[in-house]
């Protein structure tokens, strides 16, 4: 069974992304934050992130880019899961290491779909 690394600083948005990847047999863990969700990817060595851009401390394009640098959590895939919608935000943080990019709110259907394809490789 599949880990995934929740890392966002809503409570809210936590839960139902949680919610959802669970109900279709995921196990979870979660963030509140970038410097939180580094420090949980280095010793949880999770299967996948979802990853927040906009949190307090270090944010969701920092934590991005220090976990693709790092060979120790480098072949994590990282998806964006973000109220940035810009094509430019899509852009750059597709750049900093994140294989997908999704705008909230987004459906449990939807992140389960993105969370099969990036397990999938």
């Amino acid at each position: 069974m599949s880990l995934i690394l929740i890392v966002d600083d809503s409570p809210t948005e936590v839960y139902v992304i949680r919610r959802a990847l669970e109900s279709s047999g995921y196990r979870t863990a979660c963030a509140a934050d970038g410097a939180e969700g580094i420090r949980m990817a280095k010793a949880m060595k999770p299967d996948l992130i979802f990853m927040d851009i906009v949190m307090p401390g270090v944010n969701g394009y920092q934590a991005t880019r220090a976990l693709a640098a790092d060979p120790a959590t480098k072949q994590i895939p990282i998806i964006m899961v973000t109220s940035k919608s810009q094509e430019t935000d899509r852009i750059w943080g597709l750049r900093q290491g994140a294989v997908d990019y999704l705008v909230k709110p987004v459906s449990a259907e939807q992140l389960v779909e993105k969370a099969q394809e990036a397990l999938a490789g």
